[in-house]
């Protein structure tokens, strides 16, 4: 790590395009050959089912894969040998993200719209959802938290989650235990864009899902925004994909604390990115001594020192700035290491989560703050939201109309419909007005 260097920049001294591309995600530039990849793989799924998904498993997983399913003996001997402290904290997270996302349930609403109208605004949780729990290299049970918790407080009557096994074909412990708290009703050793392809179109022992959920890398990120414009039906949450943060530090931020939350997303993979933004250039050059320091002592270091090669330290003019280049890179997290950080989150609107003062590490709201730490990455917080329990519901509404109530309404809808020259709509509505006309003549 020594040996890496991690340079510091002045925002102001870069050109357009320089700035442009200093906030560019990883990986963007295969786009066009990653959504041919994925395709081939969810049309494999979708032709051949469960076959194919087995195949990709063997190839990237699990070499001697023969099932997709672990029996429940194999799940509760997995449980029962899970340390008694890490089920507590496991406990914990339940707790705080339960209280959170439970005070969030949506109420239905009806209201009087014009005098003898009533509409109403109705939900209802979804019948099926899928879960995708990334794998690979760390075992991630708190996504199975953020994700099964509002399912089941939702009350989605089938959740199946997906997750890729190791090579022994098994899942951790600990995820096991997390997805069994959160009421799962259905395991599938599965991951990548075949995972999402199984739960999107279905396959022999697994019916379809109505809406996918989850983090993942690139590619199961590209297949859920696929299977959702395709006529499988089936709905996504949001794009999220590889970690981000933006940290906003002035000259009170403690800079060992702001190398270790930048640590703490570089981590989770080579793809991630991590940018601080501070007016101090003492600030800046501290915070590199720490991550240089601090990224020797991770037992993932060699994740984070290749994920840091694309992430940046940067100098900017002065908080109205770096304000400006955080809503304009649109991160997943945000954390403000200010001396005034609460005045300054009016101001900032565009990040999937965001963490206020000194005290309140980034990797605080991906276990146990009790928010949801499935965010949307690569800029798409401008427009998506993060996940919480109304992901798990669908709307709909209901009209009624007595006949006082169309009598009101029927010279704007039947105008409107002369206007739009659509005869039948004008005619559903003087059917029935001229029979009250008629009826009340007798």
């Amino acid at each position: 790590m020594s040996e890496l260097r991690i340079p510091i920049e002045q925002w102001q001294n870069l050109t357009a395009a320089e700035q442009a591309q200093r906030l560019a995600r990883p990986g963007q530039a295969q786009a066009e050959s990653l959504r041919e990849k994925v395709a081939v793989i969810l049309s494999d799924v979708r032709d051949s089912g469960e076959r194919a998904v087995l195949n990709y498993t063997r190839q990237f997983d699990n070499p001697n894969a023969t099932s997709l399913r672990l029996d429940d003996k194999q799940i509760q001997s997995a449980i029962a040998s899970l340390d008694d402290h890490v089920k507590r904290a496991i406990d914990t997270a339940y707790q705080t993200i339960y209280r959170f996302h439970e005070a969030q349930r949506p109420e239905d609403l009806s209201i009087e719209t014009a005098p003898g109208v009533q509409c109403e605004l109705r939900y209802a949780p979804l019948d099926a959802v899928g879960l995708y729990i990334p794998g690979g290299s760390a075992t991630l049970p708190s996504t199975a938290l953020m994700l099964g918790v509002p399912a089941q407080i939702a009350g989605c009557q089938r959740v199946v989650m997906v997750s890729p096994p190791n090579q022994q074909g098994e899942l951790p412990a600990a995820l096991l235990y997390a997805a069994k708290r959160c009421g799962v009703t259905d395991i599938l050793l599965c991951g990548g864009a075949q995972a999402i392809g199984a739960l999107a179109y279905g396959i022999e022992s697994s019916p379809a899902v109505g809406k996918v959920f989850g983090p993942g890398n690139s590619f199961v990120t590209e297949a859920k925004q696929q299977v959702s414009q395709n006529d499988s039906g089936c709905a996504m949450d949001l794009p999220a994909g590889p970690s981000e943060l933006l940290v906003i530090a002035d000259d009170s931020a403690n800079p060992a604390y702001v190398a270790a939350d930048l640590l703490s997303q570089a981590e989770h993979g080579p793809d991630s990115q991590v940018i601080l933004l501070t007016p101090s250039m003492t600030v800046a050059e501290n915070v590199r001594q720490e991550l240089i320091a601090q990224c020797t002592q991770l037992s993932r270091a060699d994740i984070a020192e290749q994920a840091l090669l694309s992430s940046r330290l940067l100098v900017v003019a002065d908080m109205n700035e770096a304000i400006t280049i955080s809503e304009t890179y649109a991160p997943e997290h945000l954390s403000i290491q200010t001396d005034n950080a609460r005045e300054l989150l009016p101001q900032l609107t565009q990040a999937g989560s965001v963490f206020v003062g000194h005290y309140t590490p980034e990797s605080g709201g991906d276990y146990a703050t009790g928010t949801n730490h499935v965010l949307p990455t690569y800029g798409y917080a401008r427009n998506y939201s993060s996940l919480g329990l109304v992901d798990f519901y669908r709307r709909y509404t209901v009209q009624e109309a007595s006949q006082d109530g169309l009598r009101q309404l029927a010279e704007a809808i039947t105008t409107l419909a002369d206007v739009e020259g659509l005869d039948a709509h004008k005619r559903a509505v003087t059917i029935r007005t001229e029979t009250q006309r008629t009826e009340s003549r007798l």
